[in-house]
């Protein structure tokens, strides 16, 4: 594992001291974390651009923006204002990267496997090709429910081979695929981009401080002894706390756990 790759991720509504943009550069340096990805609310939208152009003056690499689609305001062809906010900033600032993309359990909903593949191609070959016209491509990222199942998700990607698409896999939303992980890293390794990293116990919390689980190693070492060659990255997610202590908790504890 190569630390220097490690990126920091649910940095940005998940933090209690609010930090303004010049002031999140500041701290990923003080944490000498040279990449993190982008998770907003619609009231970040407007610092956004501002964001973008300082993590790249303060050569910091932004890896991935958010992306969170909900059939109530989302479809083909018509997104929601603050997506469609997103794929302007995108554009206006020459962001090159990836768009993280999950699903609220409403677009699947009552639908069966097939139909749910379908309706999910789609839409994700639909957001693929706008990003790809950036310069961007698309991940997709398990948060629960029937798209957050990776057997679903590789499903999808068989579904677009014309399009480049990978995994996202976060331990945090893993909790119930702890005892089939074995099995799910080699069907996830040919597609599988980045990997978000969180102690894990079954049954929970379902945000735990790296090494304070009972699983997470094991989990790792299944990673790397099977080939995987990509990055990892620690979270914050928690509101109500500074993520900058959160962040250097998870890190401490992710070298210590890998000594």
């Amino acid at each position: 594992m190569n630390f220097d790759e490690i990126y920091a991720w649910c940095i940005v509504p998940f933090d209690s001291m609010e930090r303004t943009p010049a002031q999140r550069m500041a701290m990923l340096k003080r944490l000498n974390i040279k990449r993190y990805a982008y998770d907003w609310r619609v009231k970040h939208l407007e610092s956004m651009a501002q964001e973008l152009q300082l993590a790249k003056e303060n050569d910091i690499e932004v890896i991935s923006i958010w992306m969170w689609i909900d059939a109530q305001w989302d479809s083909v062809g018509r997104l929601n204002g603050p997506n469609e906010e997103v794929f302007k900033i995108i554009e206006a600032s020459g962001y090159k990267g990836q768009l993280w993309v999950s699903f609220n359990a409403n677009f699947f909903e009552g639908l069966p496997d097939q139909e749910a593949v379908k309706r999910g191609a789609e839409m994700i070959a639909y957001l693929s090709q706008r990003a790809a016209a950036l310069g961007c491509k698309v991940g997709l990222y398990n948060h629960g429910d029937w798209f957050g199942e990776p057997a679903h998700q590789i499903k999808l990607i068989k579904a677009l081979p014309d399009q480049d698409l990978g995994l996202i896999y976060n331990f945090h939303h893993g909790h119930h695929q702890i005892d089939a992980f074995p099995e799910l890293v080699p069907e996830m390794l040919p597609y599988l981009w980045f990997v978000n990293l969180n102690g894990l116990r079954k049954g929970g919390p379902k945000i735990l401080t790296i090494g304070q689980g009972d699983h997470e190693k094991e989990m790792i070492d299944l990673l790397l002894s099977a080939g995987y060659q990509g990055d990892f990255g620690i979270l914050g997610h928690i509101e109500e706390e500074d993520v900058e202590q959160v962040l250097k908790a998870n890190l401490d504890g992710l070298k210590e756990l890998m000594k």
